[in-house]
């Protein structure tokens, strides 16, 4: 038996009961009012209720945070053997009533959101009331298109509050909206509405980002001459410039002034479909994960609420494109149903300037700022004075997301940005999870924060760690397969169209465990830090190592904004890493004596084993529009099969990919020449 920080104790018997696989409760939700007692108990408290008894811990909180139109009798019915899971069974709900009804009853003119559009000093403010007004005039316009519940409705839009309305409108009416990140491809939006049979697409005629027009609807035109399902395109005027208007289209904006601004909203149960969202465009099938209403909005508010430190009042601001998952829970579902000012940021961080994201905070007086690593290490490589010119008093809380946060970066946006008085957390979660699973907050008071950790499992995750014969790993300072072992109400249903793939996915690894796909590692202290994707796992020598690792400590170094590490085979390793480094454009040092100080780095930090066998040094990494850097683009330039690079649609800036592979041509050539 071992405790862990949070004193909730793991038992023999607690594992063999899970592995029954079952997590089903009587027919008695709590009373309301509920809530209101049990959230005062101190975090430790709090949290061993949400495992041992997570169907008070759940059901008092759904009774009492959510609207329903009619009561759950039932607060779970689980089985990760068969991939079930239904959370407040019986319940009837509307996720937009309880994201804009309710406050637009209680604080009609409370700003609901802040469009941060591209320009700088052109936001404009949307109260809870005009969103409201504004989803239903576009509910009953999807309706008088035959619309229906049930229906699937493709958004392919940019960041702005026509999106938002977009999708709270499919919620009013019950259809499921499948938002397409508006950097996709013709081709990649296509699969996307062809595996979910999307019977209308909402778009915009153009979209607006660092300066720079995107044309959207020339994209979605393409896209829908292969979906033989498309009968509708409805299109918003994100700019001046007309389009060419065909048979299927509707002027969207002219059509919702002809529409009330009241639209009944649609009795939903708790598991119908909210929305699809596509993890996987680029390579394979389309892999569509469901999120259904209640659980998902109840945790997204409560992660928000409490991860966040949210209070009434607070201007909230999530940079994440609402293409995403992030964007999903924590710029639109999440705060919108705390009631919060969501903001939504339409521009890039360097546009027109590497201050953008603080004068941001400067004017629009941010409370939570939510940003990626990758960003923050692209902010790295211009000087501090871009962030020490603005006011950033009114920011309480920091975040990240989207990979492990490398210390420098951390400590950076700790140290300049937050002014070493904000606290920091490093959010782990994933579009299946549906919100943050593992971060620092919340805690026990006066309890630490541990730089580029995500630490603490959120309440009702019970983090496992299982080894290579798939045995669960006991106490503290083990590294394995991060595994969750019980469900909880925010994580996918399924992939659309195909149940068993979901199943073989995220249950058949470890049976009666949803296996993430992550590595991590559980410290002395009973604290988890992710070590990257298990398929960022480079084997060499039978030893393994995850790539996260490898870049955290090349970060480390002074002149190094960002690595990326791939692994190579090797005739007698297996795999070696090779590393794509980034420098300072400011460095003085020899690049020959820093790829010698990293090895020395990697050595030390890691082990001699684990040290790159190769160094590329670019001068920038291929990366999507959302920041993620595409890693696979990386393998192939090496593997040299770059004439089949896949999707590249979403990256930034396509000619990164031909810098790259004049590098590595150079590179290849030397080392010919010195065998």
């Amino acid at each position: 038996m071992w405790v862990s920080s949070l004193g909730c104790y793991r038992t023999p018997g607690l594992c063999e009961q899970q592995l029954r696989c079952r997590f089903s409760s009587l027919p008695s939700p709590p009373p309301p009012g509920t809530w209101s007692q049990l959230h005062r108990l101190p975090h430790r408290d709090l949290y061993r209720l949400s495992v041992t008894d997570p169907d008070r811990f759940w059901g008092s909180a759904a009774v009492d945070r959510l609207r329903w139109m009619r009561p759950f009798h039932q607060v779970r019915d689980c089985d990760f053997s068969s991939g079930k899971i239904n959370w407040f069974v019986g319940g009837k709900i509307n996720v937009s009533v309880n994201c804009l009804d309710v406050h637009a009853e209680n604080h009609p003119d409370r700003v609901a959101l802040i469009w941060e559009r591209d320009e700088p000093g052109t936001e404009v403010k949307v109260t809870y009331r005009e969103l409201l007004e504004t989803t239903c005039r576009l509910a009953n316009t999807l309706k008088s298109h035959e619309i229906k519940k049930g229906d699937r409705v493709a958004i392919y839009m940019p960041v702005s509050p026509i999106a938002v309305a977009a999708m709270l409108a499919c919620a009013r009416i019950g259809a499921v909206h499948t938002m397409v990140f508006a950097g996709f491809s013709s081709e990649a939006l296509a699969a996307k509405i062809q595996d979910a049979q999307c019977k209308a697409v909402i778009t915009c005629n153009q979209g607006v980002r660092g300066g720079r027009l995107i044309h959207l609807k020339s994209t979605v035109d393409a896209a829908v001459r292969s979906c033989t399902s498309i009968q509708h395109i409805f299109v918003s005027q994100r700019t001046e410039q007309p389009v060419v208007m065909g048979e299927l289209d509707v002027p969207l904006d002219e059509m919702m002034s002809q529409h009330a601004s009241v639209c009944p909203p649609e009795p939903l149960d708790s598991e119908d479909s909210l929305f699809l969202l596509y993890t996987s465009g680029s390579t394979g099938k389309p892999k569509g994960i469901v999120h259904t209403q209640a659980g998902y909005l109840l945790y997204t508010s409560m992660t928000h609420q409490y991860v966040f430190d949210y209070r009434d009042g607070d201007v909230f601001g999530c940079v994440a494109d609402v293409g995403w998952i992030t964007g999903h829970s924590y710029v639109v579902y999440g705060p919108l149903c705390n009631g919060a000012t969501t903001v939504l940021f339409e521009s890039t961080p360097v546009y027109p300037d590497p201050g953008r994201y603080w004068e941001m905070v400067e004017r629009l007086r941010i409370n939570q700022f939510y940003s990626t690593p990758t960003a923050l290490r692209l902010l790295l490589k211009y000087d501090d004075c871009w962030v020490k010119k603005y006011d950033r008093s009114s920011l309480r809380t920091l975040g990240s997301v989207g990979e492990p946060i490398n210390h420098e970066a951390w400590h950076w946006f700790h140290s300049v940005v937050g002014e070493g008085r904000c606290p920091l957390v490093d959010t782990w979660w994933q579009t299946e999870t549906g919100g943050i699973c593992i971060a620092p907050h919340p805690l026990e008071e006066g309890a630490p924060i541990i730089p580029a950790m995500a630490m603490r499992p959120f309440f009702g995750i019970q983090p496992v760690l299982m080894g290579e014969k798939g045995e669960t790993l006991t106490g503290d300072s083990v590294s394995g397969a991060l595994c969750i072992s019980q469900p909880w109400p925010g994580m996918a249903r399924s992939i659309y169209g195909d149940h068993q793939r979901f199943i073989d996915a995220y249950f058949k690894v470890y049976h009666g465990y949803y296996f993430t796909g992550d590595g991590a590692h559980r410290s002395e202290d009973g604290y988890y830090q992710i070590t990257g994707r298990m398929d960022d796992v480079i084997n060499v020598s039978g030893h393994r190592l995850g790539t996260a690792e490898i870049e955290d400590a090349l970060d480390e170094h002074p002149a190094v904004p960002e690595t990326a590490v791939i692994g190579i085979p090797h005739d007698i390793k297996g795999e070696v890493p090779f590393a794509f480094v980034v420098l300072k454009e400011d460095v003085g040092d020899d690049p020959t004596a820093i790829l010698q100080h990293l090895r020395g780095l990697v050595a030390n930090k890691i082990t001699k084993y684990a040290v790159p066998e190769h160094f590329l040094v670019v001068k920038r990494l291929p990366k999507t529009r959302s920041g993620k850097i595409m890693r696979r683009i990386l393998r192939k330039v090496v593997l040299e099969t770059t004439n089949d690079l896949g999707d590249v649609s979403t990256l930034d800036d396509p000619s990164v990919v031909k810098e790259i592979v004049e590098t590595y041509e150079l590179y290849r050539k030397d080392r010919e020449k010195k065998k």
